[in-house]
């Protein structure tokens, strides 16, 4: 898709707030992005902690509990394009459940996917809308192969891997075009060395590793 001179939202986490950049206006994947592709105008909500699903039981920073599902509201409706960047903290924290096909309430994290992709695929019908699945991470010595223990989750908490194959399968189900990093993007922090390289704590990324996620997202909407 030709971007030149169009304006994009972005919706996300920490990852899309900067948490480990230097340089936000600089470097931050969603200014890098603007550049590469010669944006208008972007318009980027990033809150640090917060997930696609509605957590249950309300955190120590409200702030945190400002759901991607009632976000997507906040959208521009002049946006051309829109980019999810999610997932990882529903992985971590979240405390909703994983819910059942069919699901398309906030309240658990099947629906809230269901309901995130469907909701912005209605409001921006006929422009792209772009999930981006967790990347792989490596957070205080715990690798994304196994599930999170934090004394929040409920049993049927999975690895990263699984919150990124159903917000794959929701997309295939909707038509919403996914971008899979946890297969695709360059960058693994349970490698000792890209970890250092690219990322400040093995799940946020450094200047560095949003350059990189910048040109990854440039590529892969140079296919749509």
């Amino acid at each position: 898709m030709e971007l030149t001179g169009k304006k994009v939202a972005f919706l996300g986490d920490s990852i899309t707030e900067g948490a480990g950049v230097v340089d936000c206006a600089r470097n931050r994947y969603d200014n890098v992005f603007a550049r590469l592709c010669g944006l208008r105008e972007t318009y980027s909500d990033g809150i640090g902690g917060s997930r696609l699903a509605h957590q249950w039981v309300p955190s120590e920073e409200p702030r945190r509990d400002l759901c991607f599902c009632g976000r997507a509201f906040n959208i521009p409706l002049d946006a051309d394009a829109v980019v999810v960047y999610g997932g990882v903290n529903d992985y971590f924290h979240g405390d909703a459940p994983i819910g059942e096909k069919g699901d398309r309430t906030p309240a658990t994290f099947r629906g809230a996917v269901w309901f995130l992709m469907n909701t912005l695929k209605t409001r921006f019908a006929g422009k792209p809308v772009v999930f981006m699945t967790p990347a792989r991470c490596f957070y205080k010595g715990i690798p994304d192969t196994e599930a999170s223990t934090r004394p929040m989750k409920r049993p049927d908490a999975m690895p990263v891997l699984g919150y990124v194959e159903i917000i794959k399968e929701i997309g295939a189900e909707l038509g919403v075009a996914v971008l899979d990093l946890y297969h695709t993007f360059e960058i693994d922090p349970n490698d000792a060395e890209l970890r250092e390289k690219y990322t400040k704590d093995g799940l946020h990324f450094n200047d560095a590793g949003h350059v990189l996620l910048a040109g990854h997202l440039k590529k892969f909407f140079d296919t749509l």
